[in-house]
């Protein structure tokens, strides 16, 4: 009997990698997920994860602190073992982060290096630092954005990052060809989770404008984007390499 396959969820306690991980149990992977300070939600996530079959465990995670990743490599390879009799895992999909919303103008120093740390650089190294843990013939799926390819005022620093996620992707799928690990970037447009919430209630028509602009005609949905992230962890996605795959709804085609 073949056992399940194990997928790492950055960021899998709220909104798009609740999602996520939800999504992946429906698909039969067992899911750990990571959370930076809402153990609650995590918790509540893990049980979801086990309603729809799959194992789940969450584990805490500062994607800011690179130097925290190898503590956190060697608390996953616990975790794993005591309760999954594994140390290796299947997909890693990166995909905790935060918005920020400021134009060039206003951006400061300190804003655009923690949106490094957590979109880029933390992304950078908690890869390398697990590449011994992930199984050969898995995969990796890294959040990037729609507005890495369509330009909204007042995100620009945030969009640079997802601009530099996409072409890292790439070279993974490049250098991790020979052990059939594949890499890939979804890409979402605009979607109604708390990530946006704010935004979205202190200006309502904001709402308005983006459906306008997007074939389908509404905001996206974090269901929009889970099943996808999903899909690239199953088989039928074996021959998927390399892309990024936008999940917009059509913005601005």
């Amino acid at each position: 009997m073949n056992r399940k396959k194990i997928a790492l969820v950055t960021g899998g306690s709220r909104g798009l990698g609740k999602d996520m991980a939800i999504n992946l149990a429906k698909k039969g992977l067992d899911v750990v997920i990571t959370y930076n300070s809402n153990k609650e939600a995590a918790e509540g996530t893990v049980n979801e994860i086990k309603s729809h079959g799959g194992h789940g465990l969450a584990l805490q995670l500062d994607s800011r602190d690179v130097a925290s990743f190898s503590n956190f490599k060697n608390e996953l390879i616990k975790q794993l073992n005591d309760e999954l009799d594994t140390s290796t895992f299947d997909f890693l999909i990166n995909n905790a982060g935060f918005g920020y919303n400021g134009s060039v103008s206003e951006t400061t120093e300190e804003a655009f290096d923690d949106l490094m740390n957590v979109h880029f650089k933390g992304v950078y190294f908690l890869t390398q630092v697990l590449l011994n843990t992930l199984n050969d013939g898995g995969g990796i799926v890294n959040i990037s954005s729609g507005l890495a390819r369509f330009s909204f005022p007042g995100y620009s620093a945030y969009a640079c990052m997802k601009g530099a996620i996409e072409v890292y992707t790439r070279y993974l799928a490049k250098e991790l060809g020979e052990r059939k690990i594949k890499a890939n970037t979804v890409a979402p447009g605009a979607i109604n989770t708390d990530f946006n919430k704010d935004r979205f209630e202190q200006a309502p028509q904001i709402v308005d404008m983006i459906a306008s602009l997007t074939a389908l005609g509404r905001v996206g949905e974090s269901e929009d984007i889970g099943s996808v992230v999903a899909f690239l962890c199953t088989d039928e996605a074996a021959w998927i390499n390399a892309q990024r795959i936008e999940a917009s709804g059509g913005m601005f085609v």
